[in-house]
């Protein structure tokens, strides 16, 4: 049995039901993932909290209650190919890995990068490729994307972003021209120029680093 189950039960109860999310595809992503295999060993004991933690580089794992939330946004179906932009620890990578039928995200550091593609295959996450590069540009050569869900802020919606999605596509990004502080928006594409966007309130990301991006950290 693995002993970290009661933890992601908890979490699950805790913090993801009690704030309304009900998505039964989405609840059984967050159980099926160890989220300790993401976090920094130093860390461990906190791997379950509500909050977002360090994992090097001035980059965090984001908050169990924020990466379930943008999954739920995303609605994905298991037929779908996902793009993700700032892969970090892997773990969000790894969540859609258990909704969709594919993941290629991207990391800008090295190091990071790295790590989770090592992570990603000690969870058995076996439908997720991991690049290495500027994330703000996507992937055009892996284009049209079923869903976009980018895991740092923009101080825009990169238009990147909605050329490669597919019609119908879902993006669901944190953008604002503040550091502290941004909107999360979801993106559909109703065509190849008509597109719907949602504001979903608050949030707070590391900044999103790259040419369609912040040019700098």
């Amino acid at each position: 049995m693995d002993p970290h189950e009661t933890e992601r039960d908890t979490m699950i109860r805790e913090q993801l039901e009690r704030r309304g999310l009900e998505n039964p595809r989405v609840l059984a992503a967050m159980r099926a993932v160890p989220r300790h295999l993401f976090v920094k060993s130093s860390l461990q004991e906190h791997a379950y909290d509500d909050r977002p933690l360090t994992i090097g580089f001035y980059q965090t794992i984001s908050q169990p209650y924020v990466v379930a939330l943008m999954c739920d946004l995303l609605e994905l179906k298991e037929t779908d190919e996902v793009l993700e932009i700032g892969t970090g620890s892997g773990y969000a990578a790894a969540v859609l890995s258990k909704l969709c039928a594919s993941v290629v995200t991207i990391e800008r550091i090295p190091e990071l990068a790295e790590k989770a593609r090592e992570t990603l295959a000690q969870a058995d996450c076996s439908n997720v490729t991991v690049h290495c590069g500027d994330g703000t540009l996507g992937l055009p050569k892996d284009s049209p994307f079923d869903a976009i869900l980018v895991s740092a802020a923009a101080p825009s919606v990169p238009e990147s972003y909605k050329q490669q999605l597919s019609i119908g596509g879902r993006l669901v990004i944190p953008a604002g021209q503040s550091r502290s502080v941004q909107s999360l928006y979801r993106v559909r594409k109703k065509s190849d120029t008509e597109f719907s966007t949602e504001d979903l309130g608050g949030v707070a990301f590391v900044p999103l680093i790259g040419e369609e991006g912040w040019r700098d950290v």
